[in-house]
């Protein structure tokens, strides 16, 4: 089974005030250490959905396999979720839709959530939400979203997989103090063990 990975990076990270897919995290940027994990995931190709500062970002990072433009960004994250499904192979089986702002993400979760056929979610904080894995057949759905909620109709009534701090993403500068606090001292190799 072959299984991408897109990554939604395209926004302009009004609240934390600095490019979120910029700032460091331990010993890599956001955007890098969710490459990394998709990588150890299996997941190829990586994708990212790149939109606002999408020049900056492409300077100052080594990106993925595949780097797409979001020329509708402004839209939300219905339209980086077209985006990047639109640009995957008819070789591919399925893919997992990811933000780059979620550092509890590794690589042994996007593993449980690549189930051949099956659409599977993440569970945290009492809902259901990204990373998500989406079989071939979704895409035609997701290429149809509209609007700032992405996925989330799709996801109301899939299985899931618990994911321990989900919840905290990466919007304010004490989000990015908290999440420093918690995850930048872990070694590299031993952050796809966090559970």
């Amino acid at each position: 089974m072959k299984t991408a990975a897109v990554i939604l990076a395209a926004g302009r990270s009004e609240r934390l005030g600095e490019l979120k897919q910029l700032v460091r995290l331990g010993d890599e940027l956001l955007l890098q250490r969710a490459i990394r994990v998709c990588g150890e995931a299996g997941c190829e190709p990586v994708i990212v959905v790149l939109g606002a500062s999408a020049e900056a970002i492409k300077h100052s990072c080594a990106v993925a396999d595949v780097v797409v433009l979001n020329s509708e960004w402004t839209e939300g994250m219905a339209s980086s979720i077209r985006t990047g499904v639109r640009a995957l192979g008819a070789d591919v089986d399925g893919c997992v839709i990811m933000t780059c702002d979620m550092p509890a993400v590794n690589a042994a979760h996007l593993q449980m959530l690549m189930m051949p056929g099956e659409v599977i979610a993440s569970a945290y904080g009492g809902r259901r939400g990204v990373p998500a894995h989406f079989p071939a057949s979704m895409f035609p759905r997701l290429t149809e979203l509209r609007g700032d909620a992405g996925a989330r109709e799709l996801l109301k009534e899939v299985r899931t997989v618990e994911l321990a701090g989900g919840e905290f993403d990466i919007d304010t500068a004490a989000d990015l103090e908290r999440a420093r606090l918690t995850f930048a001292n872990v070694p590299a190799k031993e952050k796809t063990r966090l559970r």
